[in-house]
């Protein structure tokens, strides 16, 4: 895996440096496929989940939440819930066990 010091020592050799592929590939010990996606890329991959993150919690009252956003966007914006105050609801009317700050996320 390439970091972010790979990727700019590489750039810098065939940018500035006028290295070819193949030397910059024997120098650096990575394959030459590895070199060029280097240089077609102008920045870095980030980071990228493999899976999206589970919601055990909140999985039974997704929609629930979801059917109140709807709702919301029909109505004022002073008149929207908030998550805190999703939060309470959920609590009070559905026995949700969460945190406030799961409801947040």
């Amino acid at each position: 895996m390439l970091t972010v010091d790979h990727y700019e020592l590489i750039r810098r050799k065939y940018l500035i440096e006028g290295m070819s592929i193949r030397a910059i590939s024997r120098e650096l010990h990575h394959s030459r496929q590895t070199i060029r996606k280097a240089l077609k890329l102008v920045n870095p991959p980030g980071y990228r989940r493999q899976q999206p993150v589970s919601l055990p919690v909140m999985a039974k009252y997704g929609h629930i939440v979801e059917a109140w956003l709807e709702q919301d966007a029909k109505r004022p914006v002073k008149q929207r819930h908030t998550a805190q105050r999703i939060y309470e609801r959920l609590r009070d009317e559905h026995g949700f066990t969460g945190a406030a700050s799961t409801v947040r996320r």
